[in-house]
């Protein structure tokens, strides 16, 4: 029985991929599998990890023959897993020895659906600890009572999916895949479902995950069209929270956070192509538009200034045709 898997996407990672593959190896157990997914890159990342596949015990590697983006790589990780539990890294972070073997043993002594762990967020030399932003640790809870206050950050914020670790019980359930094809924001619905859905989960102060910021080949980093998934990712969170039933008390948690994402884009939006930009007024326009609208001024009402004036500017602004998600 294989107790651990962890579904690793890489594209494009050449510079990254053999410190993410030597930290595999410092958490190896013979009962872990490490399943490998190359999201069809055009560097020299297969090869590197078509040697993984031979030297890293564990390794299982799966190609793609087209660029499907994070999301589907992740989904088809997990779909080729076989563990009782599942984790995430990604392909150009990297973990401490013997993460694992302390992250499998915290799960298994408080035996819930999912756990939740801090980081280190890692921008060039400097080193940051970001924490679950959720103050009981230790204890099993209900993920639903992680998700609001709406004015404060939550766990549903801390939207990271390999600072965790999930039982397969979630898989079996139809509530660990990502929503097929996005290219950014993807974690964003994923982690809603988690905490509308999921039975238990627990948040534990475990330090192993070391995330790489300010990867140029991030989306994070590149201004392009496909940024604007976010947009599809959040109307997804909100019509998938419409329907739970307490929309009237969680609805608003999900539009003041989608309005915040709206507002940070809009705040580096020179980072943009300039079609993009444009693109990405009309669009958030038009969400904007599509927000239950007494939900939204409630939101808009609770926020800073700048931010406030910025939205209801946006908020008036004529929205073009074509301009859905």
């Amino acid at each position: 029985m294989v107790k651990l898997s962890v579904i690793v996407p890489f594209y494009n990672v050449q510079q990254y991929a053999p410190d993410t593959l030597k930290s595999l190896r410092a958490n190896a157990r013979g009962d872990f599998e490490f399943v490998l997914v190359d999201d069809c890159s055009r560097d020299e990342t297969p090869d590197i990890l078509a040697r993984a596949e031979r030297e890293l015990p564990g390794a299982v590697y799966v190609r793609h023959d087209r660029n499907g983006g994070l999301a589907t790589a992740r989904n088809t990780g997990i779909d080729r897993a076989r563990g009782e539990y599942l984790t995430f890294l990604d392909g150009d972070d990297w973990l401490a020895p013997g993460y694992y073997e302390r992250l499998v043993a915290a799960m298994d002594e408080l035996g819930c659906d999912f756990l939740r762990t801090d980081h280190v967020q890692c921008t060039a030399r400097a080193r940051s600890i970001h924490r679950v932003p959720h103050g009981r640790r230790g204890v099993v809870l209900d993920p639903r009572e992680a998700i609001l206050p709406a004015d404060r950050s939550t766990s549903v914020d801390y939207a990271y999916a390999w600072a965790g670790i999930y039982h397969r019980r979630l898989a079996d359930k139809g509530l660990l895949h990502f929503t097929d094809g996005l290219r950014t924001a993807e974690d964003r619905p994923w982690i809603w479902k988690l905490h509308r859905e999921a039975d238990s989960f627990a948040v534990v102060s475990l330090l192993g995950v070391y995330y790489r910021r300010g990867v140029a080949s991030s989306l994070t980093q590149i201004g392009d069209v496909r940024q604007l998934d976010f947009i599809r990712a959040f109307d997804q969170v909100l019509a998938e929270t419409a329907q739970d039933r307490q929309a009237a008390v969680l609805l608003p948690k999900a539009v003041r956070t989608y309005c915040a994402i709206i507002s940070h884009h809009l705040g580096s939006i020179e980072r943009f192509e300039p079609a993009v930009a444009r693109k990405l007024k009309s669009m958030s326009a038009a969400a904007l538009r599509r927000m239950p609208q007494d939900v939204l001024d409630e939101a808009l009402d609770s926020m800073d200034v700048q931010r406030a004036t910025r939205l209801r500017r946006l908020r008036r602004r004529p929205v073009a045709a074509g301009a859905a998600a």
